[in-house]
């Protein structure tokens, strides 16, 4: 009900400004895409600096710094891929960690394959068998598992991950500080080349590590983002451990971490290796979790964000800079709507438009811009490749992003609010290899009958 209310608030303020002062709105939308830039400017510089003062004088990782780590595996319905990212955890080069797989509540093999692996690796692998009544969520599931946890830091995968061998080993000298609460790794999709889908899912990856390594370099608001997370024991006990009533348990403990006063650390160096989505409409409904769950949590939390004391004021700006991006389509759909209202009721001339046409455009080639940059920057593109990239990454983004900002909205305001996970089916890119390499061997053996038949 909160959130309901503080939205709209928000949505009917916004309303009246924009229809008090429509003749300058632009003007006003303007002026917020050239703070958002100039924070953007600054962002950079202080990146740019951060790299040249680690080339003068790189950091010294203390080497005895190796907390026993806890690495914690969901999984419901993944009996396809949890045995193959299991056993890439267990290639980890760090000798202090244990593994606990939980299944949550699946309702195919998945049990049984987790128990096959405590009996396969006794010393090393735990399970947990969720009952099918127990509470819904990822949250909750990692709330049973940090019971029986022992490690002084938490790590969460999630079930189709793979990493190199020497992951935590480098990751975990980032949590030393005592200030720092948590640490993200950086996310690549493992499937990239499948298809359209799945290459801009990996470009809007690259771009989300540019943005997170720049808010790392102002020591903004990084964000978790739930695979590949490294978490303090002390901070999660801080915070009371995951929100059971949150769909995205990642963003919302990123913002009770920092409402603490703990910091939020990057590490673009780190890379975890997922699983992209190759068809549609799955996508949309993941993205849909992702981005109710973002709306969700500022509604929520908006009230500790403004008055918390033990944040710091720069990633209070650097939040606040952030929150304008959902701020900026909302103005921009409300604009454009009283603008056709006036065309149609008022017979005002169809030119009215061209303004705010022009400012959306602006907009998107702001996103276009920072894409290509990360893709140059992170990915290795050449010039022509970033810039084709580029383009369809942001067609991508309005394809899948702005719909979905009108149905969250529309949602929260009058929907009752569910713990629809949107659950994402991993897998698929096996069963594609498994069939291209029946393929292959068909036609290999095609190729050995000819040439016994001409023989």
């Amino acid at each position: 009900m909160k959130e309901r209310f503080l939205l709209l608030i928000i949505i009917s303020g916004l309303t009246v400004f924009i229809y008090i002062f429509q003749n300058y709105t632009s003007w006003g939308l303007g002026i917020l895409v050239i703070l958002m830039g100039l924070y953007s400017l600054f962002a950079n510089i202080a990146t740019k600096f951060k790299a040249r003062k680690a080339l003068g004088k790189p950091v010294q990782h203390n080497e005895n710094y190796k907390p026993f780590v806890s690495i914690m595996v969901p999984a419901h319905n993944e009996e396809s891929v949890i045995t193959n990212t299991i056993e890439t955890i267990l290639n980890l080069d760090y000798p202090n960690f244990e593994v606990i797989v939980i299944d949550d509540r699946s309702t195919d093999n998945t049990a049984y394959v987790i128990k096959n692996l405590e009996k396969q690796y006794p010393n090393k692998v735990k399970s947990l068998i969720r009952k099918h009544g127990a509470f819904p969520g990822k949250s909750a599931v990692l709330n049973d598992a940090l019971i029986i946890a022992k490690g002084e830091a938490i790590l969460v995968f999630d079930a189709d991950a793979t990493m190199e061998s020497d992951f935590l080993t480098k990751l975990v000298y980032e949590l030393e500080p005592k200030d720092v609460g948590a640490v993200q790794a950086r996310k690549i999709v493992r499937n990239k080349d499948v298809n359209i889908l799945t290459k801009c899912q990996n470009n809007e990856m690259t771009m989300d590590t540019y943005f997170q390594v720049t808010r790392d370099a102002v020591k903004g608001a990084v964000e978790l983002r739930g695979n590949g997370e490294l978490i303090k024991r002390t901070a999660l006990d801080d915070i009371g451990g995951w929100n059971n009533f949150t769909i995205t348990d990642d963003l919302d403990m990123s913002t009770r971490l920092h409402i603490k006063g703990w910091d939020v650390r990057f590490c673009k160096d780190t890379v975890v290796y997922e699983e992209g989505i190759m068809y549609l409409f799955p996508l949309y409904r993941q993205r849909r979790r992702w981005l109710e769950g973002t709306i969700r949590r500022y509604l929520e939390y908006f009230w500790d964000i403004l008055t918390s004391k033990k944040m710091s004021m720069r990633v209070r700006l650097d939040m606040i800079a952030y929150i304008s991006e959902f701020i900026m389509p909302a103005w921009f759909f409300i604009e454009i709507a009283i603008l056709l209202a006036k065309i149609i009721i008022k017979d005002a001339p169809a030119y009215i438009l061209l303004s705010s046409v022009i400012m959306g455009a602006i907009i998107g080639l702001g996103f276009m811009i920072a894409c290509r940059y990360a893709l140059r920057k992170y990915d290795n593109f050449t010039r022509t490749d970033a810039l084709i990239q580029s383009i369809l990454t942001a067609t991508y983004l309005l394809i899948i992003w702005f719909p979905l900002v009108l149905f969250i909205a529309f949602k929260i305001l009058f929907m009752k609010k569910d713990m629809n996970w949107g659950k994402t089916a991993h897998g698929l890119i096996m069963h594609e290899h498994a069939i291209q390499r029946a393929k292959e061997k068909i036609k290999q053996a095609k190729d050995e009958l000819k040439k016994l038949l001409k023989k």
